[in-house]
């Protein structure tokens, strides 16, 4: 323990107004008390009157802002962190009691340690509550720039980073208004800082409508875009490969996402001539892109029935 802190939890909390209290109390809750946080109302005037009923915890802070976005936030709230490692925690998620206790130990004398993650458990809408992140997205394995940018392994958003490490690489990009994190994660790996891995879980993660993880279509836009700013900066090395390939994927799974929402909202003409200018991985689908180009009707039962197995699937298990 050290007289300050010894991790500033940076909370953002636009539009999360009700739930914001939930996640504080999970910090309250922690093992460990040598925490502070700080909370970034992001131009939520909705947020002050929550935080005045937790007035008498000196370790929470309100950090009045404009509204800039997410990335911008989370910066702001490092500028005026006083600790040397940051934990992200969403207004809207919480942390299991042990989370800072088992996070922070993860960095005892390993200076070369850029972050540490963890595995999550989901909580909010009914399809994946109770399930495991990991069960998701991959979790297996070393953290390695290659199996990062592959997705072999995903790096959970809350996760604690060396504030020495954020501060190096210029923290969060701005300009990006989603999948920010898996850039940073990115940027750290490629700088050469190692990341670890805690194999359990140690945070719960909402799902709720609306929310941007719930985005579909707008997500694999951002993820791209991430993906080409990788290959940029990684030319000559052998990861840019991997993410020469993802961007090019992500492309094609944008594109159908962005079908698929034309149409089950009722365009199917234009929905359909958007997949057909992608090649479809299964005979299958390639049979059903035909039929629905012959009788469009047939659009919205078949991403419906598609969804609805897809949903079964996630809740009897993989």
């Amino acid at each position: 323990m050290t007289d300050g802190p010894s991790v500033s939890v940076i909370v953002p909390a636009y539009g999360v107004a009700p739930l914001i209290g939930e996640a504080l109390a999970s910090l309250q809750a922690q093992t460990r008390p040598d925490w502070e946080a700080i909370v970034v109302d992001d131009g939520d005037q909705d947020v002050a009157p929550v935080l005045g009923t937790l007035a008498t915890d000196e370790r929470i802070r309100l950090l009045r802002t404009d509204n800039g976005g997410l990335a911008v936030a989370r910066n702001r709230a490092a500028g005026v962190a006083k600790a040397p490692l940051l934990a992200l925690l969403d207004g809207d998620d919480a942390y299991f009691p042990n989370y800072v206790e088992d996070m922070l130990a993860v960095f005892d004398d390993r200076p070369s340690l850029g972050f540490a993650t963890c595995d999550a458990t989901y909580f909010g809408l009914p399809d994946r509550a109770g399930r495991l992140f990991s069960e998701f997205h991959a979790q297996q394995g070393p953290v390695t720039l290659a199996r990062v940018l592959a997705r072999q392994f995903n790096v959970f958003v809350g996760s604690v980073i060396r504030k020495d490490a954020f501060d190096a690489i210029g923290g969060f990009d701005a300009s990006l208004r989603s999948c920010e994190d898996l850039d940073l994660w990115i940027r750290l790996l490629g700088s050469g800082y190692e990341a670890a891995y805690v194999p359990r879980p140690l945070s719960r993660y909402r799902r709720r409508h609306g929310s941007l993880s719930t985005n579909t279509v707008g997500m694999v836009g951002w993820e791209a875009r991430v993906y080409r700013k990788a290959a940029a900066a990684l030319d000559g090395r052998a990861e840019q490969t991997i993410a020469l390939e993802s961007a090019e994927r992500l492309k094609a799974h944008g594109a159908r996402a962005r079908a698929e929402h034309l149409i089950l909202n009722g365009d199917a003409k234009r929905g359909v001539a958007l997949l057909r200018r992608y090649r479809l991985e299964s005979l299958r689908w390639r049979t059903l892109v035909l039929a629905m180009q012959v009788w469009p009707q047939l659009g919205r039962p078949i991403f419906r029935l598609r969804n609805a197995l897809n949903g079964r699937a996630r809740q009897t298990g993989p």
